[in-house]
């Protein structure tokens, strides 16, 4: 059965009439689901008792449900949420004080193997659809009785790797009679997949790109993002170059600070005199520890020392707060062996459900 999460106001308004129904009605089936976040097609009372049997012939809700929910002592709350076929996912939800943040994942697992991402190690599945990327912000935003303003596309899995689905989750998202948050709340992040960079350029969005760089050397930058192998620092840097001169838009490059690997004063001049010139702003990261993984985190004194050095030389650079680290929230800190525990539980309740 086909999810109705999965139809822009306009692919719904060709399957209304394909139905025999009048188009005006998509629209009001969007304002059910994205406004008053219905759970049922018999909430939608002002659509007629057999329409209403007609949609749950033809799609469902897509409503997922939590199979685990933990709370940081900072108000941070990561979900763990069953997505109807044995698999699972995380989001994550961040309270600040402009409001809700919410962190979704893009795929069921992640074929990048990033070695300090603690989704390395994750089998890839499957892509996740617009409706399924949609439905993490709506299944949380139920559980709260919140709105959620900003979206950050940082959780399991590579967006630009799913990128159709994300962009037609974003426009959803975006849309006024969808989700409506602005672009400029939606952030999109990518280990490096530069032909994506340069089409993502050519969509001319309002979105914040956001760049995974890590490093500043390829040999450095392949040991811990294979991808650097496929598309090299050299690349990377002329593809957001071209991407900033279409889009007028300014880059956050994430750097993730590791202990004797890329935190030196020397590694912060390497970084100056690649970003020289660019509109871009970089978010150090304290990296964290990971069960299997190789890097440590960096000392505070060495994350100040190296942002320092980067204000004084022209690059804009702050220090992401650390949230949800007592709960394993904190960016890259999932805990792969209990997602993996939690979804062989899973299947076998499923297996049980269908006997």
């Amino acid at each position: 059965m086909k999810n109705i999460k999965d139809y822009s106001l306009e692919e719904l308004k060709q399957e209304f009439i394909r139905l025999g129904e009048k188009p005006f009605r998509a629209q009001q089936v969007f304002h059910w689901l994205y406004v008053e976040n219905v759970t049922s097609f018999d909430e939608m009372t002002n659509l007629s008792f057999s329409l209403r049997e007609k949609l749950k012939q033809e799609f469902n809700l897509c409503i997922y449900h939590i199979l685990q929910k933990q709370v940081s002592i900072d108000e941070t709350k990561k979900y763990l949420f069953d997505v109807l076929d044995g698999n699972a996912i995380e989001s994550v939800l961040m309270s600040y004080h402009h409001g809700y943040s919410i962190c979704v994942s893009s795929q069921i697992g992640c074929k990048m193997g990033c070695k300090f991402c603690a989704s390395t190690g994750i089998n890839f599945i499957r892509n996740l659809t617009k409706g399924e990327i949609i439905e993490q912000i709506l299944a949380v935003e139920r559980e709260e009785n919140i709105r959620i303003s900003n979206i950050v596309f940082m959780g399991i899995g590579e967006p630009l790797d799913n990128f159709d689905n994300v962009l037609g989750a974003i426009s959803i998202i975006n849309h006024p009679k969808g989700l409506n948050i602005g672009a400029r709340h939606i952030s999109v992040s990518t280990s490096g997949i530069v032909p994506k960079i340069y089409e993502l350029a050519n969509r001319e969005l309002q979105c914040t790109l956001s760049i995974s760089l890590h490093a500043t050397t390829n040999e450095k930058r392949s040991n811990m993002m294979p991808i650097n192998k496929v598309y090299p620092i050299e690349e990377l840097m002329k593809a957001c170059k071209d991407y900033i001169a279409k889009t007028n838009k300014r880059i956050s490059f994430e750097y993730a600070l590791a202990k004797n690997n890329n935190e030196t004063i020397e590694d912060a001049k390497q970084l100056v005199k690649l970003l020289q010139g660019m509109l871009c702003h970089v978010n150090l990261i304290p990296i964290n520890k990971i069960e299997n993984g190789t890097y440590q985190k960096s000392t505070n004194e060495n994350i100040i020392k190296f942002r320092d050095y980067l204000n004084d030389h022209g690059i804009v650079a702050t220090i992401r707060r650390e949230l949800g680290s007592d709960i394993d929230a904190a960016c890259r800190t999932t805990q792969k062996k209990k997602l993996k525990n939690i979804r062989r539980k899973h299947e076998s309740f499923c297996e049980n459900r269908l006997r």
